[in-house]
């Protein structure tokens, strides 16, 4: 008589894998896009700021009104509109100074 061994697996696991591929898809989706969430720099009748002596400083200032004193209009055209938009991006690494001029950070 042959006696053959079974080998057991060990019992399958419930679909784990999914959501965690589910995740990964969306970030990595959001990468590909550029991150660009659709939300608006400043609300309706305001307009981005950006902050005097630092690269990440930005503030928003209702429309008709000049920037506070530390506070520079953004060059036209190169306004951000959206969070994470390109001129968000760009001037996140910016230092300007009192001219609104980028200097060394």
């Amino acid at each position: 008589m042959k006696v053959t061994s079974r080998q057991t697996r060990s019992p399958r696991r419930p679909r784990r894998a999914l959501p965690v591929l589910t995740v990964a898809g969306l970030a990595a989706a959001l990468l590909l896009t550029g991150c660009a969430s659709g939300e608006r720099v400043c609300g309706s009748g305001r307009y981005p700021v950006k902050a005097v002596g630092n690269a990440s400083g930005q503030d928003c200032v209702a429309d008709g009104q000049e920037p506070p004193r530390g506070w520079v209009r953004y060059p036209a055209g190169e306004v951000p509109e959206y969070v994470g938009d390109r001129w968000d991006r760009h001037w996140d690494t910016v230092v300007v100074d009192a001219e609104g001029r980028p200097v060394r950070g």
